[in-house]
């Protein structure tokens, strides 16, 4: 019996979901893809598996269904996304289980994503009744207006490490503001970041055709983007993948959405609280194992605090329980494959032949990676220069802030950093370093639904979701609209 068969009578029981497809209903495919826990390795369910006919036939359907979706009035939109909100609250429980045990997450980060997905529920139930327009000044004898619509049909294709989060930031805002979606999570959590928002918005009471379901692989995520009825794709994940989503998109005379990768910088100013510092700095690496695009991937400390930094970070690396996160309290879980792992382990490995200090970890058991600290590395260094997506934290030195801003700005990501100490030292290198967030005594892992967040430079298109402006930006389209009293007099 699977994990999924044991769960009878709650929102996701198996027999409503094991091996189908949500399109409207749930429909049993003849494909299936195991679901299995990274701490264990065994075997949490079945979800169906998605063919590019079924995302073809999706789009279609999405297209009938969204019409009708965008001519009811807003309050009917908003009461859907207002039940939402209070069943994520409602079977809070229940998934963040399900959250833990299928991508290796902490309870903790578990019940951050639940809380979240509340409130990107909630406050999209805002958006039906928030201004969408504005009145236009016109040299002619007539109104002129510009006025926000929905775009359609959005596709939805969310990633594996945030999966709940990174799916519904952008499917909660899209539905409410009128359109239909299209939703690809990533095979490997696709219950905790698919199942779970198809029966949550079927209970909410979303009409039949406005949330489509479709698992599956490199073919399917081509269909989602190429389907003649999308109009805006949404994409979370690397950068090379958001490159081929751009391209893709950009074939099609699509929008779209990119939030990719970073390689953030974690930046500890001269009179910084060393303890504070390194305690902020271990968060921001090691938190869900690293497997965070905002992550702290660069560690840029002055002289004066380097040593007694490293120590500090080393410190906090050696002594942070590892384990299954659904068997007991720990601070780190499971990469979440042996793929994902191998990576990062040639990254330490490669950056350790090349000249980095290993301070700590550097092994691993199983899928389970030690938190691990570089000193003594140089840019050249894969550590310093790629996005590791694991627990590693390379440190480097800097003796001007000069140098800081320097070294901070030698990437191509932009997504997010962190500056830790003196607030005008760190205002000044906020203003330097181009970057998509900026946090100023905080590490660079943060997110509210509140919030415009999204990166620049190979983290991203520029693109934000979160906030009522970045999500009727990002999900709606613009129209001129003018308007006289009668038929305009023309000289032909």
């Amino acid at each position: 019996m699977t994990f999924a068969e044991e769960k009878t009578m709650a929102l996701l029981d198996a027999e409503i979901w094991n091996e189908k497809l949500f399109t409207g209903e749930w429909v049993t495919r003849s494909e299936s893809l195991d679901v299995t826990e990274p701490a264990t390795g065994n075997l949490l369910g079945r979800v169906g598996i998605a063919s590019v006919d079924d995302v073809f036939a999706a789009a279609k359907r999405a297209a009938v269904a969204q019409r009708e979706w965008a001519a009811k009035r807003p309050e009917e939109r908003a009461a859907v996304m207002r039940r939402a909100g209070s069943l994520w609250e409602e079977h809070a429980a229940e998934i963040e289980e399900w959250i833990v045990r299928e991508s290796g997450a902490i309870p903790a980060k578990a019940q951050l994503e639940t809380h979240i997905a509340a409130s990107e529920c909630f406050d999209a139930a805002a958006l039906p009744n928030h201004p969408l327009g504005e009145v236009l000044a016109t040299g002619e004898a007539r109104w002129s207006v510009s006025r926000r619509l929905p775009a359609g049909v959005v596709s939805v294709i969310a990633p594996f490490n945030f999966p709940l989060i990174l799916s519904i930031r952008s499917v909660a805002p899209a539905l409410a503001l009128g359109n239909a979606v299209l939703l690809k999570p990533d095979p490997r959590t696709s219950v905790s970041g698919g199942v779970a928002l198809a029966r949550i918005f079927e209970e909410a009471g979303l009409p039949a055709g406005l949330l489509h379901l479709l698992p599956g692989g490199v073919e399917v995520g081509e269909a989602v983007v190429s389907a003649p009825e999308v109009r805006i794709i949404s994409f979370t994940g690397s950068t090379p993948a958001g490159r081929k989503v751009g391209e893709a998109a950009a074939r099609h005379l699509k929008r779209a959405h990119l939030e990719l990768g970073g390689n953030n910088a974690l930046i500890v100013l001269p009179g910084a609280d060393v303890a504070k510092a390194a305690s902020a700095g271990a968060f921001g690496s090691f938190m869900h194992q690293g497997q965070i695009c905002m992550t702290s991937g660069r560690h840029l400390v002055h002289e004066s605090l380097y040593e007694a930094y490293v120590a500090a970070l080393k410190e906090k690396a050696e002594h942070l329980p590892i384990g299954d996160p659904a068997a007991g309290p720990v601070a780190i879980g499971p990469i979440i494959d042996s793929g994902q792992l191998a990576r990062i382990d040639s990254i330490v490995v490669d950056s350790v032949a090349a000249g980095a200090r290993l301070e700590a970890g550097g092994t691993h058991d199983g899928l389970f990676y030690k938190p691990t600290v570089l000193s003594g590395v140089e840019r050249h260094h894969r550590a310093w220069a790629e996005e590791i997506f694991g627990p590693v934290a390379p440190v480097m030195s800097f003796s001007t802030i000069a140098e800081a801003i320097e070294i901070a700005t030698d990437t191509e990501f932009g997504l997010s950093l962190g500056i830790l100490g003196d607030v005008g030292m760190a205002m000044e290198l906020a203003d330097a370093i181009p970057s998509g967030i900026v946090h100023i005594n905080e590490q660079t892992v943060s997110d509210e639904s509140t919030a415009p967040f999204g990166g620049i430079g190979a983290s991203g298109t520029g693109s934000r979701f979160g906030g009522a402006q970045a999500n009727i930006e990002a999900f709606t389209e613009t129209q001129w609209l003018t308007m006289r009293p009668k038929i305009a007099d023309y000289p032909f």
